[in-house]
C-alpha cells in the first residue's frame, strides 16, 4: 500500500505542474471561459481545487500529530466564491502547492500509518484513501480546464492508471456516490483496459473479469472520465463498447459530479 501512496503523491505533483503552467499563462477572459464542467467558469473550477486543498490539508497536518488552527468550510467556501476570477487562480496555485508541500514531507513510515479525519466521513481514513480521493478531483478538474483550451485533451495517463488502481481498493466506496447501478435492467460485466468493471445491485471495479458481457474499448483515461460523467461528446470520440451494453447505457450510470 505504501506504493501506491507513494505513486499518488507523484501523480499529484504531476498534475499541480502541468495544471499550474497552464493557469500561469491564461488571460482573464480566459478564466472566464466555460470548462468541461459546463456549470463552472475556469476560474471557479480553479477555486474549487483550492479551496478543497486549503480544507484538506489541515486534517492531514492533525494526523501528522501537529496543531493547526483553520475556518469552518463555510467561511472558507464563502470567500473563495466572493473572490474574483484571478484571485480565485493565484489561491489555487498558493493551496494547491501548500497541500502538497505537506504531503511530500511526510516521512514514509507516516505515508503508511496516518489515518486522516477528513470530517465528512464516518470515521477517520487511510492516508491513501484522502490521497486517492484527492486525485479524483484534481485529475478530473484538471481536464475540465485543459479541455477548455484543447478539445483533444485527456486525463493524465500516469494518474488514470494510478485511479484505476484506486478504485479497486482504498477509493472504492466513492463508487457508491458517482454510481446509479439501478439505471441498468440487468448485471454486466465489462473488460476495461487493465480492470474490470461489475454493474449488478452495486458498482464495483475489479482487478480483472473472467467472462465479461462487454468490453470497453479505449483507454485508461477514458474510463476515469466515464466514471466521473465526463466521457460525452465532442469529448468521446474513438470510445466505442462492444457485448451487451452501449456507452450511453453506461452513461446513465455514471452521471458525474
Amino acid at each position: 500500500m505504501s506504493q501506491l501512496v507513494d505513486r499518488t503523491i507523484t501523480a499529484l505533483r504531476s498534475e499541480h505542474d502541468t495544471l499550474a503552467g497552464l493557469v500561469r499563462t491564461l488571460t482573464d477572459d480566459q478564466l472566464a471561459a466555460t470548462s468541461g464542467a459546463a456549470e463552472w467558469t475556469v476560474a471557479q473550477v480553479l477555486s474549487h481545487l483550492g479551496s478543497g486543498a486549503e480544507i484538506g490539508r489541515a486534517p492531514i497536518v492533525r494526523a501528522a500529530g501537529e496543531t493547526v488552527t483553520a475556518e469552518d468550510n463555510q467561511t472558507i467556501w464563502a470567500r473563495w466564491d466572493a473572490s474574483a476570477p484571478r484571485a480565485q487562480a493565484e489561491g489555487f496555485l498558493e493551496y494547491d502547492s501548500r497541500w502538497l508541500d505537506t504531503v511530500e514531507a511526510l516521512t514514509p513510515e507516516q505515508r503508511s500509518s496516518l489515518t486522516v479525519d477528513l470530517g465528512f466521513l464516518p470515521e477517520p481514513v487511510p492516508l491513501v484513501t484522502a490521497l486517492g480521493m484527492r486525485l479524483n478531483e484534481v485529475a478530473n478538474h484538471s481536464w475540465d480546464v485543459r479541455v477548455a483550451f484543447d478539445a483533444h485533451a485527456e486525463v493524465d495517463a500516469d494518474s488514470a492508471a494510478v485511479l484505476v488502481d484506486l478504485l479497486t481498493g482504498p477509493v472504492a466506496f466513492m463508487l457508491n456516490f458517482l454510481a446509479k447501478p439501478a439505471e441498468l435492467a440487468a448485471p454486466v460485466s465489462v473488460a476495461v483496459p487493465g480492470a474490470g468493471l461489475v454493474i449488478d445491485d452495486a458498482v464495483t471495479v475489479v482487478d480483472h473479469v473472467e467472462s465479461p458481457s462487454a468490453t470497453f474499448n479505449g483507454p485508461p483515461e477514458a474510463f476515469v472520465r466515464l466514471i466521473s460523467g465526463r466521457l460525452k461528446a465532442p469529448y468521446d470520440n474513438g470510445v466505442t463498447i462492444d457485448g451487451n451494453i452501449t456507452l450511453d447505457d453506461l452513461r446513465r450510470v455514471f452521471p458525474g459530479f
